[in-house]
């Protein structure tokens, strides 16, 4: 039996060409988990776990087009390539199957585990700089506040004359205490927050 595993790191990203792919490894679409959404260095996927408990018997193939869908760190690759070993079954990269047992299989595995989290952690650095850049030219300012400036600034009246507590203010706005909070401190009024 094969059992099929694909993962999209957004969800603006599509599986379609993961799914038809595995199709075509022979994996029958029913038996297909997917993670859209997950990042591979997250290992707490529910598509995942749900593929590798499908997969957790004898003869079991479990299936994913590239290894980097599966894991893009070398211990989770490993890790999962050894519990799916364990319980008999086979992971299959592609067109070529993980034997552990192979010298050559295994120094393959390794070295497609190390390309997965190499690009990962380019990705990570790729990113920081992105953001880095924008923030320099001003347009990475972080999160825009909850209230317009005119509400804010009415919240901040109110709250100094003392006679509202942070609790009513946030019910009255529509917003948590930690925005009040924010609000009362962006405006100066630090010391006066607490009530």
């Amino acid at each position: 039996m094969k059992i099929g595993y694909a993962r999209v790191s957004t969800d603006r990203q599509d599986l379609t060409a993961q799914i038809n792919e595995l199709v075509s490894l022979g994996v029958e679409e029913r038996n297909i988990y997917s993670d859209p959404g997950f990042t591979g260095t997250n290992r707490q996927r529910p598509g995942l776990a749900q593929a590798l408990a499908a997969a957790s018997h004898p003869g079991a193939e479990f299936v994913v087009t590239k290894l980097d869908r599966l894991a893009r760190s070398i211990r989770d690759a490993k890790d999962i390539a050894d519990q799916l070993v364990a319980s008999g079954a086979v992971l299959q990269i592609g067109r070529s199957a993980y034997d552990p047992n192979d010298a050559m299989g295994k120094m393959m595995f390794s070295i497609m585990a190390i390309f997965a989290e190499f690009e990962a952690d380019l990705i990570r650095q790729r990113t920081k700089e992105g953001m880095a850049v924008a923030k320099a030219r001003g347009r990475l300012k972080g999160k825009k506040p909850k209230l317009p400036p005119n509400q804010e600034k009415r919240l901040v009246e109110l709250h100094a004359t003392g006679q509202h507590t942070i609790t009513e203010l946030a019910a009255d706005f529509g917003v948590s205490r930690a925005t009040v909070h924010r609000a009362v401190a962006r405006s100066g009024s630090v010391g006066a927050a607490a009530r």
